[in-house]
């Protein structure tokens, strides 16, 4: 595991130090070159926290991941900065699922001068690093508030996200508790990720997204969408779009398209929001 290695895989060409400014660089380049992804879930693969086996993936075999393998590596490489970095414990759509959602998401907080939120695990969500305290903020165009409650902090994303908002506790992770999540979201017949394919990459003004067959551009002006219409357009779209260089991904085609359809309709470009996350 060398921490040059990961540098180079987000173009990350800075002397990074303990400071405000290389932990803006490192998100923004990070979104910006490893795109989320569940292809793994997707082909029956079972999924875990060990930060080995996600250096492997993503740094080495350059792939993607879904949160806790996204945010897992990054907290890796800030630490070896020698950022101080707490992990805790998140859950995406909490004021739909109630406290089952807690431990869906992985969440990051960088002590600096106050503490901040760091996320490259949510896939569509800010492209930079925010302060813990309650406040509205925009980024690239796209707005953002964060409120405190009684017993959490809740995130409200940008209104053409795929997750609304997420809850998240300002304490020291319970790892027992993403461990069980993780292996739920990956194995599951209910588990959204089991169910569907999800890529998002962000891009200079927005993301790309694909749900499914559902291909999307979002920016601030706007959502531009089309179907994918073969397995050959899917591999393509996975190359060109999120730089997943996977033509194994051809093996899924017959599965999205049937789920597209039974979900949607055969040429329907709608997609749902995000019941859960990782």
């Amino acid at each position: 595991m060398e921490l040059d290695a990961y540098f180079e895989r987000i173009g990350f060409t800075d002397q990074p130090s303990v400071d405000l400014a290389t932990l803006i660089t490192l998100q923004r380049q990070h979104l910006l070159s490893i795109p989320y992804e569940n292809l793994d879930v997707q082909l029956g693969r079972l999924s875990n926290l060990d930060i080995n086996r996600i250096y492997a993936k993503i740094v080495e075999q350059r792939r993607g991941g879904w949160c806790y393998e996204m945010n897992g590596i990054l907290q890796w490489a800030l630490e070896q900065i020698g950022f101080d970095v707490m992990r805790l414990n998140g859950g995406v759509l909490r004021t739909e699922l109630g406290d089952d959602a807690m431990g869906n998401h992985l969440v990051l907080c960088v002590q600096l001068d106050e503490p901040w939120i760091v996320d490259v695990g949510l896939g569509d969500g800010p492209i930079g690093p925010y302060p813990l305290k309650p406040h509205a903020a925009e980024q690239q165009g796209f707005s953002y508030q964060l409120e405190q409650l009684e017993d959490c902090w809740r995130f409200h994303n940008h209104p053409a996200s795929t997750a609304a908002s997420f809850d998240f506790y300002y304490r020291k992770a319970n790892e027992d508790l993403f461990a069980e999540k993780c292996h739920w979201l990956s194995t599951a017949e209910e588990s959204p990720f089991v169910r569907t394919l999800v890529c998002q990459r962000a891009i200079p003004g927005g993301y790309d997204v694909q749900t499914g067959r559902v291909v999307k551009r979002i920016t601030s002006t706007g959502v531009q969408q089309h179907l994918i219409n073969s397995a050959e357009e899917l591999v393509e779209s996975l190359k060109q779009r999120f730089g997943l260089d996977f033509p194994e991904a051809a093996t899924l085609w017959d599965y999205i398209a049937k789920q597209h359809e039974k979900h949607f309709g055969d040429n329907n470009t709608d997609s749902p929001r995000a019941s859960t996350d990782a």
